[in-house]
């Protein structure tokens, strides 16, 4: 069953948009959480604060990228360490764990969701993530959800969830989703390079593009040396 009220963390990348469409619309009102934490491709927070316009639901934007500069050593937060090339599952993706990130964001996301009424904080792991980030996977959601659990009882509506509905999905079957519900998939952002168009290189962007490809949905990211008409 869809949450009355749900707190969810989005990115602005292709993801986390669907699942806010899909759970607008199953009639839950949505509050959107995003964060800056210094990640060079910040400019996803445009595509995010997009999608909250387009569904009408309230957005904050977070700042914390004071925290971001302790959390060296990923190319997402070190100008030092190049974004790598490939596929997700090569072991130079390990490079772009940004080290606890959904356990900060979910923090926040359930501290919002508390004082908002909220049944429910929702965020957009999908099965493709498991293997390089520990933070996308079941056991994680599981034990963190029993975190939030003791560590706020008294304090939740009877029946709060940490929710992860794309979990057991992979980014193909997120595409074929977001097709059905009409997202526009050219408002939200993949690339971890963050110039002004996507690289086509990098794992989130090899991954977008195999997404398209295996949902046989035409995929309208322009990439770099590749423009669409």
């Amino acid at each position: 069953m869809a949450p009355r009220r749900a707190v969810q963390a989005i990115s602005g990348g292709l993801d986390s948009t669907v699942l806010a469409y899909l759970l607008r619309a199953s009639g839950t009102e949505l509050v959107l959480l995003s964060a800056d934490y210094g990640q060079r491709h910040s400019r996803e927070l445009a595509y995010a604060a997009e999608t909250a316009r387009a569904l009408g639901a309230r957005h904050h934007r977070v700042d914390l990228r004071a925290v971001g500069s302790l959390l060296a050593g990923s190319a997402l937060t070190d100008a030092q360490v190049d974004v790598p090339a490939g596929h997700y599952t090569d072991e130079s993706m390990r490079s772009t764990v940004v080290p606890n990130r959904n356990a900060l964001l979910l923090d926040l996301a359930v501290g919002v969701a508390i004082p908002a009424g909220a049944d429910a904080v929702v965020f957009g792991a999908h099965a493709g993530d498991h293997a390089i980030y520990p933070d996308c996977r079941p056991a994680f959601v599981r034990k963190y959800s029993a975190m939030v659990l003791a560590g706020n009882q008294g304090f939740l509506p009877a029946g709060f969830r940490v929710l992860a509905p794309f979990i057991d999905a992979t980014k193909a079957d997120i595409v074929t989703i977001g097709a059905e519900l009409g997202v526009p998939f050219e408002d939200t952002w993949s690339c971890y390079l963050g110039d002004e168009v996507h690289c086509g290189r990098c794992g989130t962007c090899v991954e977008r593009r195999e997404a398209f490809h295996l949902a046989c949905i035409p995929d309208p990211t322009e990439y770099e040396g590749r423009r669409v008409a």
